[in-house]
């Protein structure tokens, strides 16, 4: 095989229509596109109108709501932090913290994140002092029976007492 008899596979590349270009060609005056009116033009913007009818986007019930202040968090199990523990990228003597779970690729956090919560997944058969921002009550009695310690950065916000 050579370059020059390099060739696509048939039908990769679809033929271009040259429309507008005289009635002879199949594809003139109107360029398939019908005769005049809205849709004919370029920028038709016609998804869910119903021809003046109330759109049934509009005629549906509104269901619940977005809580904009919601905290989302990276979730980590423990049994995925044991096996990283297990493959030499965190050291269970050390104090493990978000920035080293990040580092050792671990857990990927994005922009928005509240940080890492610890999930109970898995087991934890070392002792370890982990820092997260949050973790389940499961996830705790696991590392804790583990021997190891867990701190929370995270603040609950607390209840505010009612009048």
């Amino acid at each position: 095989m050579k370059l020059n008899e390099l060739r696509d596979n048939a039908g990769a590349r679809p033929k271009f229509k040259r429309v507008g270009r005289g009635i002879g060609s199949g594809k003139g005056k109107t360029s398939g596109r019908g005769v005049k009116g809205q849709k004919a033009r370029s920028g038709v913007s016609l998804n869910g109108f119903e021809g003046g009818q109330l759109p049934i986007y509009r005629r549906m019930p509104k269901r619940g709501f977005v809580n904009i202040f919601r905290r989302e968090f990276a979730a980590l199990n423990i049994g995925v932090l044991n096996a990283a523990i297990e493959e030499g990228r965190l050291v269970a003597g050390e104090p493990i913290t978000e920035d080293a779970l990040r580092a050792a690729g671990v857990v990927r956090t994005k922009a928005g994140l509240a940080g890492v919560r610890l999930l109970a997944k898995g087991e934890i058969t070392r002792a370890i002092t982990i820092t997260v921002a949050g973790a389940s009550a499961a996830a705790k009695a696991a590392i804790e029976a583990a021997g190891g310690t867990i701190t929370l950065t995270a603040v609950k916000a607390e209840p505010t007492p009612e009048a």
